[in-house]
């Protein structure tokens, strides 16, 4: 997980424009929740993970194919932000008939990313 692109809008746009593989999005979110992978004990480490996912996910879950880590991680966008993709890059969606559950997934992970560097840089550049 040391090759992840940087936490930055044009990745954010890789990931709506599928530009970026699923298994790179679920490290991405994996790698700011916190958890970390251990080579040398072939184990997640999770002790920077806060005890709201620890507890429920010890080990990273796949966020392109679970529904349900998918809306606690929709749950874990503050408010605020929720509508952080479209008010801060002006995405608009997909339109219909051109989206599934997977697009879907997708772009909650990247609205949770976006939300991440807005709440802990301030801002979003």
């Amino acid at each position: 997980m040391s090759n992840l692109p940087p936490l930055n809008t044009a990745t954010i746009w890789a990931i709506f424009h599928e530009q970026i593989d699923d298994s790179t999005v679920n490290q991405l979110v994996w790698h700011y929740l916190g958890y970390r992978y251990d080579s040398a004990t072939d184990k997640w480490d999770n002790s920077e993970v806060s005890s709201e996912w620890r507890d429920e996910y010890p080990e990273p879950p796949d966020f392109i194919d679970s529904r349900p880590a998918t809306v606690k991680l929709t749950r874990s966008i503050p408010q605020e932000n929720k509508q952080i993709a479209k008010e801060k890059l002006g995405f608009k969606g997909y339109k219909i008939g051109e989206f599934g559950p997977r697009q879907t997934r997708r772009a909650t992970a990247a609205n949770w990313l976006l939300s991440y560097l807005q709440e802990t840089n301030g801002k979003i550049e």
